[in-house]
């Protein structure tokens, strides 16, 4: 892979001649969890969308867009342009969702262009440096840690989605409101001080992810019309997106920054919970349509002609490409994009559009296996698992397998995936990215369960795990170890290297610090535990601080 000095070097010259009028700014959407049958323009009569709605009457709307059926890989692929198996991210939690730091950004690729960067909510490529969107490309960042609100990851006292506590380019701080309503004010507060230089917001809401966390009086309405609770909640949380929206929407009018912004908007998923989805097959986690088909939507008063559908196929591994090729800007030489750019497509010229086959696949686990939980698509075939075969244009909900009748398609598919995974597979592997410790980006360093990993992680009180680190600097360091408190007396103990330390966690006790720790520079290995009576438990964080 290329090096990051490598990178800026190339893309000093990466941007094109200016063009005659200022490069579009770019406000991309991005909600969680979201189905394809969670908007009204899906035909949902339980639900009321309209400005999102909007975005389709008048601008442009691609009918099969495909991501991952999970949340982390389609942003890896988002950002990067690449199959989320080429970046380290595999997964969503467990080390699982770190993205290497040598990935360019299409942040970083904007960035060298000129724009002015901004990500407001969800980033879950990583917690820490080098991994923060902060070090990512990214001029401004408002964020909470892993893949949500109400996970491990978050700092004590965090857990809730009134009044969160987020991080302001890596300073946590409390915000007054709700979590969709702060990262969309802030986004508008980015917009109106970049608004003389072309922008870029990330605006990528944890909502409507679990825990469905939303005033019940917003529920209510949806309760009346016969919904369960937890599709009432879902709903209020998808209305107060909407509303937000919305808001965006005017707020670009009035600075009269409308008819040269691009806004899209999309989803990272199909639903987590079973409710009208369009007719689709699956949810979220699935590689059926309904966990990997979603809106994408895109209005650019300037360029784009209003009220039109593309039905070609299309993915997150597009919208760099598609993006870079908007802005005027193009990729350093080094990256290798595995999308394509859909302007082509957006500019109508359709005519001559070559065949595409695009590939989807997610499981839970250390490294993919081969076909397990696999999709390779085409216009017209999908093949699911290796084996089930669906004629989308006649089926599109997936309801009849046909491999019997078409075992030469079969065959086909199964050639190009067997393909495709090798290649993927052999651009880096599956080790894992590291966490640095000992710089002056961060420190201290605070390792959560998001991201340790071993046979026994987990997120439960019980699990035991481990944290590959680097330490880039050896000297002496503050280390403390935090955990829910016990009724019997233990043992925490640190092991990272050679360095092995042991200390008594009285009863009742919350953390535990081993001070003025002599640690050596370079990779490694760093285990925190627990040993009781009745066996051995994770800590909860380790904070890790340079002296």
């Amino acid at each position: 892979m290329w090096t990051r000095r490598e990178f800026l070097g190339s893309a000093a010259t990466a941007t094109v001649a200016a063009p005659a009028q200022r490069a579009p700014n770019v406000v991309l959407i991005i909600t969680d969890d979201q189905g394809f049958g969670d908007l009204s323009l899906h035909g949902n009569d339980k639900l009321s969308t309209p400005h999102i709605d909007s975005l389709a009457r008048d601008g442009v709307e691609f009918t099969q867009f495909q991501v991952s059926p999970v949340c982390a890989p389609t942003r890896a692929s988002l950002m990067t342009g690449r199959y989320n198996y080429r970046t380290g991210v595999v997964d969503t939690y467990l080390g699982r969702a770190m993205m290497h730091a040598d990935e360019v950004t299409l942040a970083e690729m904007l960035g060298a262009a000129g724009y002015r960067c901004g990500i407001f909510g969800k980033w879950h490529l990583g917690d820490n440096h080098p991994l923060r969107a902060m070090d990512q490309g990214f001029h401004e960042a408002l964020t909470h840690n892993g893949g949500g609100i109400g996970q491990p990851s978050d700092p004590p006292g965090g857990s809730t989605y009134q009044d969160p506590l987020l991080f302001h380019n890596g300073r946590l701080r409390r915000y007054q409101g709700y979590c969709t309503d702060v990262f969309t004010t802030a986004a508008l507060g980015f917009i109106e001080q970049n608004r003389g230089v072309p922008f870029f917001v990330y605006l990528s809401t944890n909502a409507p992810h679990t825990p469905l966390q939303v005033d019940g009086r917003l529920a209510e309405p949806f309760r009346k019309l016969g919904l369960d609770e937890t599709t009432a909640r879902v709903y209020a949380m998808v209305q107060n997106i909407d509303e937000n929206v919305g808001r965006l929407l005017v707020h670009l009018e009035k600075l009269r920054l409308a008819e040269n912004t691009l806004v899209i908007f999309m989803t990272d998923n199909g639903p987590q919970q079973r409710r009208y989805n369009a007719g689709l097959r699956g949810l979220k986690g699935t590689v059926y349509e309904g966990g990997i088909r979603v809106p994408f939507l895109m209005r650019w008063p300037r360029a784009l002609a209003p009220g039109r559908k593309i039905g070609r196929i299309a993915a997150h591994i597009d919208i760099a490409p598609t993006l870079l090729e908007a802005c005027g800007a193009r990729k350093p030489a080094q990256v290798k994009f595995d999308g394509v750019s859909l302007m082509p497509l957006l500019r109508g010229r359709e005519t001559g559009w070559p065949e595409r086959t695009l590939f989807t696949q997610w499981h839970r686990g250390d490294e993919p296996q081969p076909f397990r939980s696999s999709a390779v698509r085409t216009q017209r075939w999908k093949l699911v698992d290796g084996k089930e075969l669906y004629d989308l244009e006649e089926d599109p909900a997936e309801s009849q397998d046909v491999s019997a009748r078409h075992p030469e398609i079969v065959a086909r598919l199964r050639g190009e995936y067997e393909r495709w995974f090798e290649d993927v597979s052999s651009t880096r592997g599956y080790a894992p990215p590291r966490i640095y410790l000992g710089t002056k980006h961060e420190n201290p360093v605070t390792l959560t369960r998001q991201d340790w990993r071993g046979p026994r992680a987990a997120w439960t009180p019980e699990a035991l795990g481990y944290w590959e680190v680097d330490v880039r600097e050896g000297g002496r360091y503050r280390i403390q170890l935090r955990f829910a408190p016990r009724q019997e007396a233990g043992t925490a103990e640190f092991r990272l290297g050679d360095v092995r330390l042991r200390q008594e966690a009285p009863p009742g006790a919350r953390a535990v610090t081993f001070a003025n720790v002599e640690l050596r520079r370079g990779a490694g290995r760093l285990e925190a535990e627990l040993v009781f009576g009745g066996g051995t438990v994770g800590v909860d964080f380790v904070e890790v601080e340079k002296r």
